[in-house]
């Protein structure tokens, strides 16, 4: 049997994938959160990844981020999952390449559901599975003039 709604901003959204986007430029938050926007959503969860000064015990100057030309088409796979297992009215992706700054954006996702609990679980799952399956790949140099590639998947 069909599921009835009482009002209709319980209906499923038209496309709830309204932005996804790697970009060489930097990121806006404001652009995020404007896209994930929708009337029948009581709660947004925004998730921001910015580049920081460390990682592991060393200090990190700079790095640069690179992706595999099938990046954005697994990007709309991680999206597609979140949505079919997520009650999402809405969701957004951008993530950065070139080369960042410790401050720099380096990825913004969003999420809108009807509730909020919802909102942080879709969120949350969609920035894990971003970071473990979509192929972009971290170049950090450290102060110590080492550097190192880390993997995202």
């Amino acid at each position: 049997m069909a599921p009835t709604y009482d009002h209709p901003g319980e209906q499923a959204a038209q496309d709830p994938i309204r932005l996804l986007a790697i970009r060489d430029e930097p990121l806006s938050l404001d652009e995020v959160f404007k896209a994930v926007g929708d009337d029948a959503a009581g709660g947004t969860a925004l998730f921001v990844g910015t580049v920081r000064n460390h990682d592991s015990g060393a200090d990190v100057d700079e790095l640069g981020y690179s992706c595999h030309p099938s990046a954005e088409a697994e990007m709309r796979r991680v999206a597609e999952n979140v949505v079919a297992t997520y009650p999402v009215r809405a969701l957004a992706a951008v993530h950065r390449v070139g080369d960042l700054v410790v401050g720099d954006l380096a990825v913004v996702v969003a999420v809108s559901c009807a509730h909020r609990g919802e909102a942080f679980e879709a969120c949350r799952k969609l920035i894990d599975d971003l970071k473990h399956e979509v192929p972009i790949w971290k170049h950090q140099k450290f102060s110590d003039g080492s550097q190192e590639w880390v993997g995202a998947c």
